[in-house]
């Protein structure tokens, strides 16, 4: 677990998970995780860094498990 707090990949994840519990439908929940997960890849490489596609790909993931949850409390 790890790799888990390299490259804050455990915040792309946990914000991940907010977008999906605010999201009203999985389309929206996964637009704007994908939107916001790729706008912080950018952000990364504006500031010199490389983007990392674990990242995005938490991110994303973070937002079907917050969307779940969501589904499963309503």
């Amino acid at each position: 677990m790890s790799w888990l707090g390299k490259s804050n990949r455990w915040k792309h994840l946990v914000g991940g998970i907010a977008v999906g519990l605010g999201a009203d439908d999985l389309y929206t929940a996964e637009y704007v995780g994908l939107v916001v997960g790729a706008a912080m890849e950018y952000k990364d490489y504006q500031w010199g860094g490389k983007p990392d596609w674990i990242d995005l790909l938490l991110t994303w993931a973070g937002v079907n498990i917050g969307y779940l949850i969501r589904f499963i409390v309503l």
